[in-house]
């Protein structure tokens, strides 16, 4: 499958570009720098907000992954940059997977109440970022023609140990018997790039890190 991915030397970007590489897939890795990246893949400048060259990448793919976030000192564009993707995959008629936040998620103690706004798990110097996804999700859902799927991570993801293992839920923030709300870097990368290669059903959807039901530690450890 030819995979773009945008943000491509990002945290969560560069693990998705590796993930995909070992599956075969065909790789093209987009950034702002243009950045080197493992044998294999093609990387190539680009700038997710120039719509005309986007429209060139979204042409000579099968799927785009965006992973990008806007560039430093821009925070505020990120639900605009969003919703130009957005209009461009639908004008190429390309299916887009947007890696977001965990703000945009139902609070596991009360379903009204979004993680945004829960300070178990949004600390107040995130919140700023939380809301951002919360906006990127609101731009997602107001363009129901795109054949777009939003991924939001658990509250902490970093990175750590490809285990291939995760959980998989919908729009409520995963949590282990603790508490606790995270994935690494890497499994993360295998929910995405599975749903890349088996679409589910659900436009927005979460993922965390498997834990053994009857201790609570990661099922690998």
């Amino acid at each position: 499958m030819r995979v773009v991915v945008l943000g491509a030397t990002g945290m969560l970007g560069s693990r998705i570009v590796a993930e995909a590489a070992d599956r075969g897939h065909h790789v093209t890795a987009v950034s702002r720098s243009g950045g080197r990246c493992r044998d294999g893949v093609v990387a190539t400048i680009g700038d997710a907000a120039d719509r005309e060259r986007m429209r060139s990448v979204f042409l000579s793919s099968d799927v785009v992954i965006a992973a990008t976030r806007p560039a430093p000192g821009e925070p505020g564009e990120v639900a605009a940059l969003t919703d130009g993707l957005l209009g461009v995959a639908i004008d190429t008629d390309t299916r887009i997977i947007v890696i977001g936040g965990a703000g945009p998620l139902r609070s596991p103690s009360d379903p009204r109440v979004l993680v945004v706004d829960d300070p178990r798990y949004v600390r107040p110097e995130w919140r700023a970022s939380a809301e951002l996804s919360v906006a990127q999700l609101r731009a997602c859902s107001g363009r129901p023609e795109a054949d777009c799927t939003y991924v939001s991570p658990p509250a902490m993801i970093a990175p750590g140990r490809r285990t291939g293992r995760y959980r998989r839920g919908t729009t409520d923030l995963l949590v282990d018997r603790d508490g606790n709300s995270a994935i690494a870097a890497e499994d993360f990368a295998v929910a995405v790039v599975d749903e890349l290669e088996t679409p589910g059903h659900d436009r927005h959807f979460t993922v965390a890190r498997l834990v053994e039901p009857s201790t609570g530690e990661d099922i690998d450890a």
